[in-house]
């Protein structure tokens, strides 16, 4: 596990910093509330050195987030906040558990033969697919044609491209045969004197998968990230999720815990 000291403190203000582009802040208690567009809405946090939140602070930044349209989420580092899972449940959000990890002794990996990678342009046409892949995980219906964008789909596009087009989104997707196989990203955010970035989203094809190419796409992310960011983190889905990233030189060092409704039945 890393020993460099402060890597949560600066997961936290990578946090506090990522939203102020796109969101104004507002004070729910301990909770500072990204209000922003649905379109690209960002979870209540903690603000950074804050260690005590209550069920009603929770029910109060979930208030704000519902009356501007934006899903009720809540996230945290466990080891900062700890009261805040117990907080969340009282407050009748379902909580979440994720390892956290950070980069610490960076493996290439290669991609197999015939897989090639690209750095995703703002312009590139088929960005919305490979954003519905990102989003979707590669579910059938997501590989599939599709007929037809919703409207929220395409303001989500149009943030996206933005995002690439500045700089505070780097999208990277693997194709074989024409077809993409694996995606993912990574977002930059200047913290201070320092860069960090966060790696989400990387997902690859299920009938791709056991070749390696997520792993190799995540390393590749991994090594475009560091070419300017002093640390690149992520949250894994899982203890399964996060035993593949470690083998491109992740190590975990704390919990990211989730807060939010359940889905409503169909």
């Amino acid at each position: 596990m890393p020993t460099r000291p402060g890597l949560l403190d600066r997961v936290e203000q990578y946090a506090a910093a990522a939203p102020l582009p796109d969101a104004r802040l507002v004070a729910a208690g301990p909770l500072d509330v990204p209000i922003g567009s649905p379109a690209w809405p960002y979870p209540a946090r903690p603000r950074p050195g804050a260690r005590s939140v209550s069920a009603a602070d929770v029910r109060a930044a979930v208030a704000l987030q519902e009356d501007a349209g934006l899903p009720a989420a809540v996230e945290w580092v466990e080891e900062r906040t700890p009261s805040l899972g117990a907080a969340a449940r009282a407050a009748g959000l379902v909580v979440t558990e994720f390892p956290l990890l950070v980069v610490d002794d960076p493996v290439e990996l290669l991609l197999p033969a015939g897989v090639r990678l690209y750095l995703v342009g703002a312009e590139d046409p088929r960005l919305p697919h490979y954003q519905h892949l990102l989003e979707t995980a590669f579910t059938p219906q997501a590989e599939g044609a599709r007929d037809g964008r919703t409207p929220a789909e395409d303001a989500r596009t149009a943030v996206l491209r933005e995002r690439v087009l500045t700089g505070r989104t780097v999208l990277m997707v693997a194709v074989e045969d024409g077809q993409p196989v694996a995606v993912g990203s990574h977002h930059p955010v200047d913290v201070g004197d320092c860069e960090v970035s966060e790696v989400v989203g990387v997902a690859s094809s299920p009938r791709r998968r056991g070749r390696g190419v997520g792993a190799a796409l995540a390393s590749a992310l991994v090594a475009q990230a560091r070419e300017t960011a002093d640390l690149v983190f992520l949250t894994a889905g899982d203890d399964d999720v996060a035993r593949v990233y470690e083998r491109v030189g992740f190590a975990q060092v704390g919990t990211t815990g989730v807060a939010d409704r359940l889905p409503s039945p169909d």
